[in-house]
């Protein structure tokens, strides 16, 4: 428990020394013909604060994916989104918040986190992570409209990812 508070106290110096915030990443990301988000760098900032937490490429959990609607289907729309950790993240335990944008112009939503909030105190912490279940899982069901996506399930798996693809 001393060595989680220590370990998020040390990104909280990160973050302040920084230049940059984390949610500053989800700008200007170039959209690829079918609509989904292009290629994206993993801020340095983001990569450091993982790297001191030990958070490596594929460590993973399960989440809610709207911290605001837990029902089957589920609807997502295109911007902002607040997820919810229900399994630990590293020192990340559950359930913290994960902070990201959700993109719906493509065949399937795609939805990239670019900072986590501990729920026991302290300040968000940036990383790169991304929203997966299985091939196709996170495809848009009929009935989704433009700017917004239905989908079957209400979690997924939360992958750390050292830059978006």
């Amino acid at each position: 428990m001393a060595s989680t508070k220590l370990a998020l106290l040390g990104c909280a110096v990160l973050l302040v020394t920084s230049s940059g915030c984390p949610g500053s990443a989800t700008s200007g990301v170039a959209l690829r013909p079918d609509g989904t988000p292009g290629p994206e760098k993993c801020p340095e900032e983001a990569r450091k604060a993982m790297n001191y937490l030990r958070l490596f490429v594929g460590a993973s959990a399960w989440i809610q994916l709207d911290a605001n609607q837990s029902s089957s289907p589920l609807a997502l729309y295109e911007g902002s989104i607040e997820s919810v950790l229900e399994d630990d993240l590293g020192p990340l335990a559950a359930p913290a918040r994960l902070y990201g944008r959700v993109w719906t112009s493509g065949p399937q939503a795609v939805i990239r986190y670019y900072a986590a909030q501990p729920l026991d105190g302290g300040d968000q912490v940036p990383i790169c992570a991304v929203a997966r279940l299985g091939i196709g899982q996170l495809r848009k069901l009929p009935g989704s409209k433009p700017g917004m996506a239905v989908l079957g399930a209400s979690s997924a798996g939360v992958y750390i990812v050292d830059e978006f693809r």
